[in-house]
């Protein structure tokens, strides 16, 4: 198993706070979110971690890791990262975003799909915004799922039909070894051949992985919803750090 943490961005939101580093070294109580992620998935038994940097790369010290940079951070976005570390690969790999916070169970849940495309979702999500003012629903990575299928994956995703939900990408996912083969080479195509705004980005290199995502599946490649019970949080904004800091002590590592 391989897990690959983005963490390029600078975390403009956050301000000050990130002046001299980036936002997944940012601490709650004594620990950064990027020590966090690896010290769940170490507990979970894996030990084939890459963490993407960008922004303040030499700030990210994290021992038995290895690194990847997007040197392009300042003018590309996450999907860029993310293919930055993405490789073809014999076992599955796990992607998470470097700013979340989240429970061990989560990443436990991720672990028992081997098929396929999985993504994290929380058909529970908007209680999580009642104390964001500073991080609007319009700003949320919805899913609108069908059938235990995901149709629609980009933000604010606010009308639904009867037999469809609508719930959060809480940025964590799980590619088979097969899926990664895919995304590459789609990915590959797209590099060569696509000019222009690319789904809800001004451009392929401006994407998010979740305009890769929405790609995929008017491919015609089956994307999951994988529904979690653990406790999440995003660290976009000054708010959201004090947020994480009343709640920590719910969280169990």
């Amino acid at each position: 198993m391989k897990a690959i943490i983005l963490a390029a961005g600078m975390g403009s939101r956050l301000g000050t706070l990130t002046n001299d580093k980036p936002k997944c070294m940012l601490k709650l109580f004594n620990e950064t979110l990027i020590e966090r992620q690896t010290k769940i998935f170490h507990s979970c038994n894996i030990n084939d971690i890459t963490i993407v940097t960008g922004y303040m790369s030499e700030v990210i010290d994290i021992p038995d890791v290895n690194y990847v940079k997007n040197k392009n951070y300042e003018t590309t976005n996450i999907n860029e990262s993310f293919f930055c570390a993405l490789e073809p690969s014999s076992n599955p790999v796990l992607v998470t975003y470097g700013d979340i916070v989240y429970e061990q169970k989560i990443i436990q849940q991720m672990l028992e799909i081997t098929d396929g495309i999985g993504l994290a979702i929380n058909l529970n999500w908007k209680k999580y915004y009642q104390n964001r003012k500073n991080h609007p629903l319009s700003e949320v990575e919805n899913v609108l799922v069908e059938n235990g299928r995901i149709l629609q994956i980009r933000k604010n995703i606010s009308k639904s039909l009867e037999k469809q939900q609508i719930g959060e990408f809480l940025g964590i996912m799980m590619l088979s070894s097969e899926h990664v083969k895919i995304l590459l080479e789609r990915y590959s195509y797209l590099k060569k051949n696509h000019m222009g705004t690319f789904h809800n980005s001004s451009s392929l290199s401006n994407a998010y992985i979740t305009d890769m995502l929405q790609e995929i599946i008017n491919c015609g490649i089956n994307v999951n919803p994988i529904f979690t019970k653990g406790k999440w949080c995003e660290i976009d904004t000054p708010e959201d750090l004090k947020n994480a800091e009343k709640s920590i002590n719910k969280f169990q590592s």
